[in-house]
């Protein structure tokens, strides 16, 4: 019989999401929904009275098979680790005595931290002989970090078996999953655009090719190269970056490659330069574009036979360096004005990956916004939420920075803003609205002489079904079911567009 024993905290039974009106999962249900238990032991302090009340009800109506127990613990300083080990101490006693078989689970996600030490000191002694584990609520939770995760090893008489499992006290899984590894960078969204971004560079992530990343500014090259390093075999060793637009001119060269001492006027001792630095590792190059032609010339040499030659009186040096580089120039043209090398070109378009600008990935600007959002606040003392109203004035938006523009914009709303759900009017966008969402939309279309309701809502219709489609990844079924409308309509749709 596996039996729960846990406080309710401030996230229980239920926590704001980050849309206005909604609401997601507390740590208790989100456990109780995640991992099969058969009782709960639900320890209430009288400062969470309303919090411990709630959550009796909510499992009751949610999970009315599981058993439920609740003990009021006179608790009223929830910091005092000396009235904490006292009464829990005593409250494991007496569980214990009424059902000594029991497999004991305790969760560790709700409560104050003082009370998650002295759950996690009796269970790794053995006072407490249970299973300790953490909660991961569905806004965080990934393949990496699962919804239930185990957080201490088993009872002291078996803690010799699970040192053979390497089972850490406090365990942090590794991403192993494309998609885990994009979300630890911020890498958010299922456009297919973006998805094939992903693919493309998960791919060429297992390869020692150079790879080009090119793309508007703010579209998260640098994002994107973190990610190839984490999937790649050198993700433990260094990743170097570099940003080739702010290097001085006449130290760009002792910059990348070193230099020997007395090279130059100044040169009071010997400098290693950023390849050195990044042997076996990665160096990333943000804004290639900006070298001159002839570092671009020795930047080649380092591509093609891994040879560095700092300035002065020296010895090649042999290095191994995975060579990431960005730039928001078109190379192709940079070539034919004659400011790039065509053959540094030609090499590292071997390795070349696009990233969309955002406008071009509409349907991901509410995902990307909850996540930046959800990190911003973080940092802030009240937590902040977007309206629909703001999610729908947000994709609207032509962002011309990309993710960077919108990371600004809901940042700053974030904390000028004194109203905790942030409106369409606390976020301060200077872009232009994207006009092939103006057209269509009823709040900003205007009559005109020569309006055609007919022709308005034939375009209004072809707008929403490939919007449907592009939500459900080309899916016609479910960009019917997304329309209220017969797959067959949306069939039809395609065949004349095709045609």
């Amino acid at each position: 019989m596996k039996i729960l024993v846990t406080f309710t905290g401030y996230e229980d039974p239920y926590t704001d999401g980050l849309i206005d009106d909604t609401q997601q999962l507390g740590p208790i249900l989100t456990l109780l929904g995640a991992k099969p238990i058969d009782s709960v032991i639900l320890l209430g302090i009288p400062g969470l009275k309303v919090h411990t009340e709630k959550t009796v009800e909510a499992i009751r109506d949610r999970f009315p098979s599981i058993g439920l127990e609740e003990i009021d613990i006179p608790i009223y300083d929830p910091s005092s680790y000396r009235d904490i080990y006292g009464h829990i101490k005593s409250v494991s006693q007496d569980i214990l005595q009424k059902t000594p078989k029991a497999e004991w689970i305790v969760s560790v996600a709700s409560g104050t931290p003082q009370m998650h030490a002295i759950w996690l000191c009796l269970a790794a002694s053995g006072e407490f002989p249970a299973k300790v584990i953490n909660v991961h609520t569905p806004r965080y939770a990934s393949l990496a970090k699962p919804l239930v995760s185990q957080e201490t090893p088993a009872p002291a008489e078996k803690r010799s078996i699970y040192a053979k499992e390497k089972h850490p006290l406090v365990s942090e899984p590794i991403p192993t999953f494309l998609d885990d590894a994009a979300r630890e960078f911020g890498c958010v969204g299922n456009h297919p655009r973006f998805r094939k971004t992903l693919d493309i560079a998960s791919t060429l992530a297992q390869h020692t090719t150079p790879i080009l990343l090119q793309g508007e500014t703010g579209t998260g090259k640098d994002l994107i190269a973190r990610l190839i390093h984490r999937l790649s075999d050198r993700y433990d060793k260094s990743f170097i970056t570099v940003n080739c637009a702010t290097l001085p001119e006449p130290l760009v060269e002792s910059i990348l490659f070193g230099h020997e001492k007395g090279a130059f006027t100044g040169a009071a001792i010997r400098q290693l330069g950023k390849f050195t630095h990044a042997d076996k590792g990665t160096l990333f190059l943000d804004e290639l574009g900006e070298l001159s032609l002839g570092i671009q010339a020795k930047l080649l040499r380092v591509i093609e036979d891994g040879i560095v030659e700092p300035l002065g009186p020296h010895k090649p040096v042999k290095v191994n360096v995975r060579i990431i580089a960005s730039t928001n120039r078109d190379l192709q043209q940079e070539v034919i004005r004659g400011n790039f090398r065509e053959d540094l070109y030609f090499r590292l378009c071997v390795g070349e990956i696009r990233l969309p600008p955002l406008r071009e990935r509409r349907s991901d600007i509410t995902k990307i916004a909850m996540h930046l959002l959800d990190r911003i606040n973080g940092s802030l003392k009240h937590q902040k939420r977007l309206s629909r109203k703001s999610l729908e004035h947000l994709q609207r938006q032509a962002w011309p920075g990309n993710i960077r523009d919108l990371q600004n914009v809901i940042e700053r709303a974030a904390m000028l803003s004194k109203n905790q759900v942030l409106e369409p009017s606390d976020l301060l966008v200077t872009g232009p609205i994207d006009g092939s969402y103006m057209q269509h939309d009823p709040e900003v279309m205007t009559l005109h002489d020569g309006f055609s309701l007919e022709g308005y809502l034939g375009d209004m219709r072809k707008s929403l079904i490939r919007q449907a489609l592009e939500k459900s990844e080309g899916n016609q079924s479910e960009a019917a079911r997304l329309l209220g409308i017969s797959p067959q309509a949306v069939h039809k749709f395609l065949k004349k567009v095709i045609t």
